[in-house]
């Protein structure tokens, strides 16, 4: 709930195993209940089976579904909910494409690319590959926290941003005072 208290607009729950992040659907559904109105509650899914995303969708009551693998748009679009589609940015990456092929997300999550990694590294990717014509909101992530925040808000003016490591005391453990750090970042920064 401290992410909420601080005035975030949505939080995430991660439902990929690998992750130390990841999230059981009982403490899940415990932590959904406790959102507030207005505040979205969006599940993270990596190449998922679609029944586990169905179980989890009936468990939980997701308003938001975010995919981080090899998702087409179809899978993503299969369950009947908003869905945001993260894409791992390099120097070759055409977001312009993807943002045609996934016409029916509500927006691009852009993160950092690492060969095998699905997100949540913590690296930063170069803003400058972001278009500035790209034809679907941005959310962006990788590798922010307080100290550059501000700097990405200015450079790629994002719908929003995304926060995990950068918040974080050790992977998986949230960190209370950067959290605060990091909003008033993000509220100084006017997003």
């Amino acid at each position: 709930m401290t992410a909420v208290d601080l005035g975030a607009d949505a939080i995430g729950l991660v439902f990929y195993a690998p992750s130390p992040r990841n999230v059981e659907i009982v403490a899940a559904a415990e932590i959904a209940r406790q959102i507030p109105a207005f505040v979205s509650v969006v599940g993270l899914f990596v190449n998922a089976e679609p029944r586990w995303i169905e179980a989890v969708i009936a468990s939980v009551g997701l308003d938001l579904l975010q995919f981080h693998g090899d998702e087409t748009p179809a899978d993503c679009e299969r369950f009947g909910l908003p869905y945001i589609k993260a894409i791992r940015v390099k120097a070759d990456t055409n977001l312009v494409q993807y943002a045609r092929d996934f016409a029916s997300a509500k927006a691009l999550l852009l993160d950092t690319y690492t060969e095998g990694v699905a997100g949540g590294t913590g690296q930063v990717f170069d803003w400058n590959l972001i278009p500035n014509t790209l034809p679907k909101p941005v959310i962006l992530a990788g590798g922010l926290q307080a100290n550059n925040v501000a700097q990405a808000i200015g450079q790629v003016k994002p719908y929003a941003v995304d926060v995990s490591g950068g918040v974080e005391a050790t992977k998986g453990v949230k960190d209370a005072k950067k959290m605060a750090a990091f909003m008033r970042q993000v509220a100084l920064s006017g997003n």
